[in-house]
C-alpha cells in the first residue's frame, strides 16, 4: 500500500486536516472500491467548527509625507536645535501637492539663496540673449600715428571681464580696442583714459553689508566698470637675505593700487610666535608682533601696506578687494595698451583738440554669453556678479541702475509671481546683506515661476549640481542625489540655506527650500539635515511612496 506522506499523517493525528479532505476520503470509501464495504468504516464524527480566522492587520508603509514629517520632527525635537529656527517646504509642482511644510511662511535670512531671486529676475527682465556692451570712444583728433585726446570707456556693468571667464586672462577682453587702434594706425595716445557716464549711480557696496568685510574679495565693491570680479591678489616673497625688504607683486593689475612695503625678511630658524597670557606682555613682544605679516589697506584706502616680517625662503599670497573698481579696470586697460606697444602719455587734453568734436566710437566690448555669466554667478556663488545682475536689470527696465531702482523692480517682478511684501525683503542681489529676508514659500514660488518660464531649463542648468560642481560639489556624493539635485546654497554667520530642484526615483520633479537660522552648532550639522532630506527625495517614489 502506498504510504501517505509523513506530514499528512501527522496532520491527521493532530486533527489538523480540514474537514473537507476527511469527507472526500469517506466518500471514496463508500464507493465500494478497494477499501471494502461501507459497514466496515468507522462511524463519521463531524469536525468541530473551525474558529473564526480574522485576516492579519495590514500595517501601511509610511508614505513620502509621513517620512518627511518624521525627519522634520526628529530634527526639531533634537536638543542641538533648541535655539535654531528651521523653515522647510517641499512641493510637487505638477500636482500642486505639498509634501512637507514647516514654518514655510516665516521670514528667514537667506544668505546666497538670494541669488535665486536675482537670477530669475534677470532672466525675466534682461532675457537669456542679453549681452553687456561697453563702448570705447576717442574724443580728440588724430595727427599721424598720434591721437591727441581722451579715450573714454562707457561701462554698463559687464560682469565677465574676469580671469574665470576669459581663460585666465581678464585683460584679454580689451583686445578689440587694440585691434581698432592698430586699424587706425594709432601707436601713441596723448591724453587720458577715463570712465565716461554713471550707469550704476549710488553706493558701490550693498545695503547692510558688513563694513569690516569690505577688503575681502567676496565683499568687493561694484561699479559700471568691474575688473576680475573685484579681486586683487598680493604676492609676497621673502628677500634673499635676513633684514632685506620682502618682494611684493600685485595681480592682475601691476600698477594699481599703490603698495607700501614695510615688511622685512627674518631668519627662518626664529621660533614661532607664542601667545601671551591675557594682560601680560612677554619679553620681545614688539618683535614678535612684527613677525606676523599683514597685508591691508591704509586708513584712507588709497594704498596697500605690507608690514611685519616673513621667514627666509617663505612666500604668501593674499586676496583683497579693489576698493575702487573702475580705477582697477582703467589701470588694467592702460597696462594692456602699453604691453601691446602703444605709447601712453597722460596729460590734460588741449581744448583745440576736442572743441566742437563729438566722441568717436573706437570699439564696443561685449560680454560673455548670458548663460555662461549666469552659471558663473550661481555655481560658485559669485557676489559681485549677482550685484551687477541686480543693478543691470533695473538699468534696462527703468533707465536707472541704482540700488533703489533695482529693489523696486525686484518687488514688482516678485509680486507678479505671487510674492508680496510680507514674503520678502529684497535689499541686494547677492544675499550679503543681513537685511535680506524671505520665506521658504517665496523661494519655492520663484523656483516654480522659473520652472514654468521659457528660460526655465537655462535657470536650472546654472545651479550647482550635487556631487558634481559649484558649492555642493562635495556634498551628497555616492547617493541618489548626486548628479540629480540642482540647488543653491547660502551661508552667512548663523544662516545656512539649500533650495532648488530634485527628481525622484520615478522621474517626478520636486521643488524644495530648506532654510536654517540662529543655530549654534557647526554648519556641517545643518548641511547633514539638508542633505538627508534632499537625498531621501531623490531616492523615493511618489507613486509607491517607497
Amino acid at each position: 500500500m502506498r504510504r501517505r506522506p509523513v506530514a499528512w499523517r501527522m496532520a491527521m493525528l493532530r486533527g489538523a486536516v480540514p474537514g473537507g479532505l476527511l469527507l472526500l476520503s469517506a466518500c471514496a470509501g463508500r464507493s465500494g472500491g478497494a477499501h471494502g464495504p461501507t459497514a466496515d468504516l468507522p462511524p463519521h464524527r463531524p469536525e468541530p467548527p473551525a474558529p473564526y480566522m480574522a485576516p492579519a492587520a495590514v500595517v501601511p508603509t509610511p508614505g513620502v509625507r509621513e517620512v518627511l514629517r518624521g525627519i522634520a520632527d526628529s530634527v526639531l525635537a533634537a536638543p542641538m536645535w533648541r535655539n535654531a529656527r528651521w523653515g522647510m517646504l517641499v512641493v510637487d509642482p505638477v500636482r500642486g501637492d505639498t509634501l512637507l511644510s514647516h514654518d514655510a511662511d516665516r521670514l528667514f535670512m537667506p544668505a546666497s539663496n538670494q541669488k535665486l531671486l536675482t537670477g530669475a529676475i534677470a532672466l525675466e527682465v534682461l532675457g537669456p540673449d542679453h549681452q553687456w556692451r561697453t563702448p570705447v570712444l576717442l574724443h580728440g583728433r588724430q595727427r599721424g600715428h598720434t591721437f591727441f585726446g581722451d579715450l573714454l570707456v562707457q561701462g554698463s556693468g559687464d560682469p565677465s571681464v574676469s580671469h574665470a571667464l576669459r581663460g585666465g586672462d581678464a585683460a584679454s577682453a580689451f583686445q578689440p580696442v587694440l585691434d581698432a587702434l592698430k586699424a587706425r594706425g594709432i601707436t601713441r595716445l596723448v591724453g587720458n583714459i577715463r570712465a565716461d557716464g554713471d550707469a550704476l549711480p549710488g553706493a558701490t557696496t550693498g545695503y547692510g553689508w558688513a563694513w569690516d568685510d569690505f577688503d575681502a574679495g567676496y565683499s568687493a565693491a561694484i561699479d559700471e566698470l568691474l575688473f576680475n570680479e573685484g579681486e586683487l591678489y598680493v604676492q609676497v616673497k621673502a628677500g634673499r637675505k635676513v633684514g632685506q625688504p620682502v618682494v611684493v607683486r600685485t595681480l592682475p593689475t601691476r600698477s594699481y593700487p599703490r603698495v607700501v612695503v614695510r615688511a622685512r625678511t627674518r631668519d627662518s630658524l626664529q621660533p614661532p610666535v607664542v601667545a601671551a597670557p591675557p594682560g601680560a606682555a612677554p619679553p620681545g613682544a614688539a618683535l614678535r608682533r612684527a613677525e606676523r605679516l599683514t597685508v591691508a589697506y591704509d586708513r584712507i584706502g588709497d594704498r596697500v601696506v605690507v608690514d611685519g616680517s616673513l621667514a627666509l625662503g617663505d612666500s604668501l599670497r593674499v586676496t583683497l578687494a579693489y576698493r575702487h573698481p573702475a580705477d582697477a579696470y582703467l589701470a588694467a586697460l592702460r597696462e594692456r595698451l602699453a604691453d601691446s606697444g602703444v605709447v601712453l602719455r597722460a596729460q590734460r587734453v588741449a581744448r583745440r583738440d576736442t572743441l566742437g568734436r563729438a566722441p568717436d566710437t573706437l570699439a564696443v566690448l561685449t560680454s560673455a554669453p548670458f548663460p555662461v555669466v549666469l552659471a558663473r554667478m550661481e555655481k560658485p556663488s559669485q557676489n559681485q556678479m549677482a550685484e551687477l545682475f541686480f543693478r543691470s536689470s533695473a538699468l534696462k527696465a527703468t533707465g536707472s541702475g541704482s540700488a533703489d531702482s533695482a529693489q523696486a523692480l525686484g518687488a514688482r517682478v516678485l509680486s507678479q509671481w505671487g510674492i508680496g511684501a510680507q514674503d520678502v525683503a529684497y535689499r541686494d542681489g547677492s544675499g550679503l546683506s543681513r537685511h535680506d529676508y524671505l520665506t521658504p514659500r517665496a523661494v519655492v514660488r520663484v523656483l516654480d515661476a522659473a520652472h514654468r518660464a521659457p528660460w526655465g531649463e537655462l535657470f536650472r542648468n546654472a545651479l550647482p549640481v550635487a556631487g558634481v560642481d559649484g558649492t555642493i560639489a562635495n556634498r551628497m556624493r555616492g547617493t541618489a542625489a548626486a548628479g540629480n539635485v540642482r540647488a543653491k546654497t547660502g551661508t552667512l554667520d548663523k544662516a545656512r540655506a539649500l533650495s532648488g530642484y530634485v527628481t525622484t526615483a520615478d522621474g517626478q520633479l520636486l521643488l524644495f527650500s530648506l532654510l536654517a537660522n540662529n543655530y549654534s552648532v557647526p554648519t556641517r550639522e545643518v548641511e547633514r539635515v539638508q542633505d538627508l532630506i534632499a537625498t531621501y527625495l531623490a531616492s523615493t517614489s511618489l507613486v509607491t511612496g517607497k
